[in-house]
């Protein structure tokens, strides 16, 4: 090789160790902007969202669901979410079932429940309020709730009308306001103007 050429060569391989230099450089660069932004990103993503659960492993409320105090003679006693339109056979099932010494005589497994409400369970032979699940501490008597002597109990409400707002009842689910009791045969707005102050639902 001759003098002029050894050096031009010479420039030549500096310039290709310089440029495979930078991009080993430009490499790294965008290799740490990388993993940086990995890193923000990460720091930025939302948190996986958990629902809560309350006893019996129900979760909780979203809508349409009404909590119930399971009481008495069953495997689990405690409180519950339920769908709103459970009924008491729901909730002793969510309790576990029943002791072999539950009064299922007592309890009237097809009838619906409402939000906030106790379901006692009695065992047999204890003796049983027959009001006292239909009626809350405000004194107001539960029409989603309410047996036949409860009903009973209310001004101008006899025998065949209370079992015709049960029977509405079974068949139609929960009232959903007192005013639903129109809905049912023989209550007019009068009758029903002096049941506003005494029920709920």
């Amino acid at each position: 090789m001759s003098a002029t050429e050894s050096a031009t060569a010479r420039p030549r391989a500096s310039r290709l160790k310089l440029s495979i230099g930078a991009a080993v450089v430009l490499g790294l660069v965008v290799l740490s902007a990388a993993v940086g932004l990995g890193i923000v990103r990460g720091q930025t993503q939302p948190v996986q969202t958990v629902q809560t659960e309350v006893a019996g492993g129900e979760e909780s409320a979203v809508g349409g669901e009404i909590y119930v105090h399971v009481l008495g003679q069953v495997e689990n006693p405690g409180l519950y979410l339920l769908d709103v339109d459970a009924r008491v056979v729901d909730a002793l099932s969510a309790a576990g079932g029943t002791l072999d010494d539950a009064d299922l005589q007592a309890v009237n497994l097809a009838r619906p429940l409402s939000d906030g409400e106790q379901l006692l369970v009695p065992a047999i032979g204890e003796p049983v309020d027959t009001g006292g699940a239909a009626q809350h501490s405000d004194g107001l008597v539960n029409l989603n709730s309410a047996d036949q002597a409860a009903l009973e109990a209310l001004p101008r409400i006899g025998p065949a009308l209370a079992q015709r707002i049960i029977e509405w009842r079974e068949k139609n689910g929960r009232f959903q306001a007192v005013e639903d009791l129109l809905a049912v045969s023989g209550i007019g707005e009068k009758l029903l103007a002096g049941l506003q102050d005494l029920v709920r639902v």
